[in-house]
């Protein structure tokens, strides 16, 4: 008994206290001592609560543009969005930060954020990376305007982060259509992935995939196309195994090659040259 009473009396002081901060941060909203509501906001800011200090940040943007205050409103209104995660208005407001106030001593970090910002919001590989490609030139704007930032290392790294998704999701596209057994548009995905990112860590797979998908093309055309992309697959054989002479897939491969070559009634002694 005595315990649940206790208890009881222990959230009843919570219960006070939280009501007592909520009333106390509802006349801080209402006030119109901008300087006084500044002071709290970088206070909330401080303690973490971002959602408190974002809001009051948010009417002081509007209250001090255009001041010598101006740019540190921006600059923390920005990073209590970071702290909402809402990464698309601190992308924003570290944007304006750098273009309404290009000499403020807050514009190097906000160019890094600004790309940091483009970092986070960076897609799942298969979907579209247009924001992956913003990140990438802002955080390269950044190293090439700071080029010994103690952060160039960390944009470095994000880069080729970011550029490692690039070339998976380059090679998943084309893994895609080679798994729906699209053969002729997967020849042309594949194609353009090895050109595109020709060090692909992928490479050996999607050559390998390459081969087969103008094999399995060529035995299963019409009368018409079958010579020339027999002849296709042949010469992607030979740049297979000239590549990858000791591949897993090598039994395979030289299967495709023997059936092409029958095909083909291809000799191989006829390419020498005497």
């Amino acid at each position: 008994m005595f315990m649940k009473t206790r208890n009881f009396g222990l959230g009843l002081i919570l219960l006070v206290v939280v009501l007592s901060a909520c009333g106390d941060y509802n006349k801080i909203v209402k006030s119109t001592d901008y300087e006084f509501k500044y002071k709290k906001a970088t206070e909330y800011y401080e303690a973490g609560e971002y959602v408190r200090a974002g809001t009051l940040f948010q009417e002081l943007v509007n209250i001090y543009r255009g001041t010598s205050r101006g740019d540190d409103i921006y600059y923390f209104y920005a990073k209590s969005m970071i702290g909402q995660k809402d990464y698309l208005m601190a992308g924003h407001y570290f944007k304006t930060l750098i273009k309404e106030f290009p000499t403020s001593e807050n514009v190097e970090e906000a160019q890094f954020m600004t790309g940091y910002c483009s970092y986070l919001m960076s897609p799942k590989p298969l979907l579209d990376q247009a924001v992956s490609f913003e990140a990438i030139d802002a955080l390269q704007l950044y190293i090439n305007l700071y080029p010994f930032s103690d952060r160039v290392d960390e944009a470095n790294r994000l880069i080729d982060e970011l550029k490692d998704k690039m070339v998976y999701k380059s090679y998943l596209t084309a893994k895609l259509y080679y798994d729906f057994k699209s053969y002729k548009a997967a020849v042309v995905a594949l194609s353009n992935s090895l050109k595109d990112h020709p060090d692909s860590q992928y490479r050996e797979d999607l050559m390998y995939m390459l081969l087969k998908s103008k094999y399995l093309l060529a035995i299963n055309s019409v009368q018409e196309k079958k010579n020339e992309r027999l002849s296709q697959a042949l010469d992607e054989y030979f740049s297979f195994v000239d590549e990858y002479p000791e591949s897993n897939h090598k039994r395979e491969v030289e299967r495709f090659y023997e059936t092409t070559a029958k095909l083909l009634n291809y000799k191989e002694e006829e390419t020498n040259i005497n």
